[in-house]
């Protein structure tokens, strides 16, 4: 199947002419249904971005439209009908794609801040380092390109399409209350602190970020459903999340670029290698900020999320 070929709007995947619209006293599955509206029409606004490259920014949100979808299906697909996680399978193979990509992007980004601050006689060794991952992103990107240029990739589409237009006969709206529905998240944000050594390994506060993460897109969801006094309290508990996310982000860049200096300082030395060191040295205390600021942001997750429940 040809790029040309490929479904691009939302008139093409049969949506409406307009994103659709609920409010809290519709049935939750009317909820899902809408949310996946509106993250497929945001996946095929950043797609052209995304496959240009001019701005990374597009490949991020590309790549955030299709988490929230595997979240919410992942948490509420059952209210869509059988297909759900099927689709939600599909769309992780597309999140690996996208997200090997922007790995790179968040790298090289991040490089070059750093690499800029350094004295102008290490500016060529650093950009010489740069380019290394420069090159390894366009290899990457190719294979993103050809992902998104496969029938697999329009299939995908026409599903998640199908998915978010359900009707009331073809999927019962059981009941539901999405709100409530947070607890679940909740706790196994909750076990998965408390399972954590005193110096867990970045492993585990990964895999923390990711519950985190779940709990936030599962926030946003059921803010649509609720009423303005539990809704006020989600936004609290959405931006609390938020920050959460921020700080065990920041752990898990910096652990990454450590280790992508490793591998340089593995196979290079001379002006490279000493501005790669150097590199090191900061990604590693970055880390160990990280660490230091992880457990009060999640108080205040905590915090928020039983006030829901109060």
């Amino acid at each position: 199947m040809t790029t040309e070929s490929l479904p691009r709007t939302p008139a093409e995947l049969g949506l409406p002419e307009l994103p659709v619209v609920v409010g809290p006293a519709d049935p939750a599955a009317h909820h899902v249904r809408a949310k996946l509206d509106r993250e497929i029409r945001a996946l095929l606004a950043y797609e052209p971005g995304t496959r240009s490259g001019a701005d990374p920014e597009d490949l991020h949100q590309m790549r955030v439209a299709l988490r929230r979808m595997r979240s919410v299906l992942k948490l509420s697909g059952r209210l869509v009908g059988d297909g759900a996680e099927p689709v939600r399978a599909e769309l992780g193979w597309l999140g690996q794609s996208l997200g090997e990509v922007r790995d790179y992007d968040v790298l090289v980004g991040h490089l070059r801040e750093v690499i800029a601050d350094f004295e102008v006689r290490d500016q060529e060794a650093g950009r010489r380092l740069v380019s290394r991952f420069v090159t390894e992103r366009a290899t990457a990107k190719r294979r993103l390109t050809r992902a998104l240029s496969s029938a697999r990739y329009s299939t995908l589409l026409r599903e998640v399409s199908l998915l978010s237009r359900s009707s009331a006969e073809e999927v019962a709206d059981e009941p539901h209350d999405l709100v409530t529905g947070l607890a679940k998240p909740h706790r196994k944000l909750a076990k998965a602190v408390r399972a954590l050594s005193a110096d867990p390994p970045d492993d585990d506060l990964h895999a923390l970020r990711i519950h985190g993460k779940k709990l936030r897109y599962a926030a946003e969801l059921a803010q649509t459903s609720a009423k303005k006094k539990r809704a006020k309290r989600i936004k609290k508990l959405i931006k609390a999340t938020r920050d959460f996310q921020t700080v065990l982000g920041d752990h898990q860049d910096a652990v990454l670029a450590a280790e992508r200096m490793r591998t340089v300082l593995a196979s290079v030395d001379g002006p490279v290698g000493f501005v790669a060191g150097r590199i090191a040295e900061r990604e590693l205390a970055r880390r160990a900020e990280a660490r230091a600021a992880w457990q009060d942001a999640w108080t205040k997750v905590d915090k928020a999320a039983k006030a829901l429940h109060a």
